[in-house]
């Protein structure tokens, strides 16, 4: 499921998350397709499956570090947080990280940083980093303009999907249903992040689908504080429903079913902020 770092994800992720290898959903399409071409999934059956999509890697546009150790623990810390297995308000020190990933602090440093520019993290002079905790305003702020943006966005991209966005968008769904059928909440709303980030892509708006990944982290830091109805939180049935619109090419429905969607999501939380158990950091990163 607002950046101030955030390049826009079409150009940012061209080189990483377009490529055949990497499976991410991201809407990319093949050399020399053009969004005239059919959109119906059976066209591209003899096509090789999309791989898996990949948390680690889809959310990988939102930072300015160079490739090297402090964007790596970057992006494990940014997975980590997306993925739940760092709730709001942990503490983040800087020793103890270099410790995890065997880097000096200030490596650890830049990374951190970067993290706060993107809003998952939030540094205070005198006690450190720590996940942010997004308040109830900020729940309410997010949600809403997702349901702004997104639903416009839907009816762009139904306007320009290929059978190869399809497919990889099929591929999201199906690995949703792994994760949930494997009890690993945490990876399907990752996923289910994703699949909103890749049909902004497929928009072809290069500033809807920075903001649009933007508000999806956002999103994850919410869900984790005021989550209450497993229902609403990965519904996969509206996922379908928009595929469907997608496939149809029926601007009009996609519009409306991304609305209803975001709506239900919103009031699946319960904005008073929950008592949650205490993790420590080495446990929440394990085998991160």
């Amino acid at each position: 499921m607002p950046s101030t770092n955030a390049k826009p994800a079409k150009k940012s992720r061209e080189k990483s998350s377009r490529r055949a290898s990497d499976g991410l959903g991201s809407g990319g399409r093949a050399s020399g397709e053009k969004s005239g071409q059919s959109s119906d999934p059976a066209a591209g059956s003899s096509r090789r499956p999309a791989p898996a999509p990949s948390p680690a890697e889809g959310f990988n546009g939102a930072f300015s570090l160079p490739p090297g150790p402090a964007l790596d623990i970057c992006l494990r810390l940014q997975n980590a947080i997306i993925e739940h297995r760092l709730q709001p308000g942990t503490r983040l020190s800087e020793d103890e990280v270099g410790e995890i990933y065997g880097a000096g602090r200030t490596v650890v440093r830049s990374a951190l940083q970067a993290l706060a520019h993107s809003g998952l993290l939030e540094i205070r002079r005198n006690r450190g980093a720590s996940v942010a905790k997004p308040t109830v305003g900020d729940a309410h702020e997010v949600f809403e303009a997702r349901a702004l943006i997104e639903p416009e966005v839907a009816r762009r991209a139904a306007a320009r999907i290929t059978d190869t966005d399809l497919i990889r968008l099929e591929a999201h769904i199906e690995a949703e249903h792994q994760a949930l059928a494997d009890e690993d909440m945490g990876r399907a709303l990752a996923l289910s992040g994703l699949f909103h980030i890749d049909i902004a892509e497929i928009a072809e708006h290069s500033v809807y689908a920075a903001m649009i990944q933007s508000l999806i982290t956002k999103s994850s830091l919410i869900i984790a504080l005021y989550w209450v109805r497993p229902d609403t939180a990965c519904e996969s049935h509206a996922h379908h429903a928009l595929m469907d619109a997608l496939a149809q090419k029926d601007g009009d429905a996609a519009h409306a079913i991304m609305r209803s969607h975001l709506i239900d999501l919103h009031s699946g939380l319960n904005l008073k902020p929950p008592v949650r158990k205490e993790t420590s950091l080495a446990e929440a990163l394990a085998g991160g």
